[in-house]
Parts: C-alpha cells; structure tokens; sequence
C-alpha cells in the first residue's frame, strides 16, 4: 500500500492524520502546500479537494482526515 498525504503547516487535521497512519505503523510521503501554489494546484487536479488534508492510497484519493479514519475503523487500512 503507498499512501500520500498533501498536508499544510499548523494543519489539526493534518497532524491527526499522520498520528493515526503512525500508529498503525503506516508509511506515508508527506507533501506540504505551504505556500506552494503550483504543489496546490496539482494537489486539487489530482483528488478533487480544495482542502488540507488530502490522502491518496495507491494513487486513489480517499479524501481527507475523516475519510481516512472511516477506512481505519472499517478494519481497510
């Protein structure tokens, strides 16, 4: 499984979902938007979201923080 996360500095949602991927010993490339407009823009070509974060699970965008902690109590990550 190959997991990316598009994340922005001083993110809750961001720092809960790279807490949760953590503790069930999931590795994940972190790309941050701070301040990156053209990181930005691939980030909402790619998934759709205008939001932080957003989650690709190999290469399918799952959304964000709440997305990802549905996966993990459906027993799916």
């Amino acid at each position: 499984m190959h997991i990316k996360m598009y994340t922005k500095a001083y993110c809750s949602y961001c720092y809960a979902a790279k807490n949760l991927l953590s503790k069930r010993g999931l590795e994940f490339e972190e790309i941050s938007v701070s301040g990156d407009m053209e990181t930005e823009q691939q980030m909402r070509k790619k998934t759709g979201g205008t939001t932080v974060p957003q989650i690709l699970i190999d290469d399918k965008p799952i959304g964000g923080y709440t997305e990802l902690v549905e996966l993990d109590m459906d027993g799916a990550l």
